[in-house]
């Protein structure tokens, strides 16, 4: 993406008053305010997500949990509580390695885009650097993650009936934890910047 970003930024910014050092400080901007936390969020609503309520449904309909409420183990704590504790835990390291490898792939796509050089871009992406904004991307990062995990444990947890309706519930377990992200990616943008 940062590569993307890079190239597109290069195509568009073509005229001689407009500094070419802006295409890496755009580049790096997009990448750490909005792509390396949504994106990777969204893909992982995709298949982290689906994969908590499709487990946790086939658990249900399997009837497994109600065999670990009738031994009086609190069947939520058990199996929920550690998913969402690992996913807020994991997907912050994700949005790094997601910002560091979105900012190596502008730096490389640099060296075969015309009106781009290198220079250029490691110019821009070390200009007017606010640390702030990488705490906002991580800050993002665990809200989506607290989002995704719980969103797709509540919908896996209460699934009904057979192999069809876990299904269901996996599909809605990744569009509403999709859009409930992109919801709150609004109201974190309007709140911290």
């Amino acid at each position: 993406m940062g590569a993307v970003c890079a190239i597109q930024m290069a195509y568009n910014l073509q005229n001689p008053i407009v500094p070419r050092y802006l295409i890496g400080l755009g580049t790096r901007e997009t990448m750490l305010l909005e792509f390396s936390s949504t994106i990777v969020a969204l893909i992982l609503a995709g298949k982290v997500g689906s994969n908590i309520a499709s487990e946790l449904g086939t658990m249900r309909v399997t009837e497994q949990i109600d065999a670990l409420e009738m031994m009086g183990v609190n069947s939520a704590c058990y199996l929920i509580l550690p998913k969402i504790a690992a996913f807020v835990f994991f997907i912050p390291v994700l949005t790094v390695f997601s910002m560091a490898i979105g900012l190596l792939g502008g730096y490389v796509a640099s060296f075969s885009t015309a009106g781009l050089t290198p220079h250029d871009y490691v110019v821009g992406i070390t200009s007017f650097f606010r640390p702030f904004y990488v705490t906002y991307a991580l800050i993002k990062s665990l809200v989506f993650a607290f989002i995704i995990a719980s969103v797709s444990s509540y919908h896996g947890y209460y699934a009904f009936g057979g192999a069809l309706e876990v299904g269901k519930s996996s599909t809605h377990a990744v569009v509403y934890s999709s859009i409930v992200v992109l919801m709150f990616n609004l109201i974190l943008t309007k709140l911290l910047l």
